[in-house]
């Protein structure tokens, strides 16, 4: 089995940064895709970013682009998001996801391994 822990959540004021890290172990796949969703209360959980294999193709939502930047070191079975000019509207529980597939998808249903999730609170 798969596991997947994130950690970094946090409180930061608008305009801030944070930065997400999730840490795998057990059985894991360097070769399949990785994601970050995020689901804020009320809402259902929506596609965040995506990264391949070896961190040459990267997916972002219209929403963070320009803002988020995914990675992930394989060697150290970590995938990582960094969170940049943070505004109110991304407060969510924020999720980290393994695919079994190489290909980058944004829905939840094409991801197949998930975390606890960490909570990020942005204050106006």
């Amino acid at each position: 089995q798969v596991q997947l822990v994130e950690s970094g959540g946090g409180l930061v004021q608008a305009g801030g940064s944070l930065r997400l890290s999730c840490a795998a172990s057990g059985r894991t796949f360097p070769f399949n895709a990785m994601g970050w969703f995020r689901q804020a209360p009320g809402k259902e959980r929506e596609f965040v970013a995506a990264i391949n294999w070896n961190g040459s193709l990267m997916d972002y939502a219209d929403s963070v682009k320009g803002r988020f930047t995914i990675s992930r070191d394989n060697a150290k079975r970590a995938m990582y998001l960094q969170m940049n000019n943070l505004t109110p509207e991304d407060t969510a529980v924020y999720y980290c996801t393994l695919s079994p597939m190489w290909g980058l998808g944004r829905t939840a249903a094409e991801y197949s391994y998930w975390g606890q999730g960490t909570q990020v609170t942005v204050s106006s």
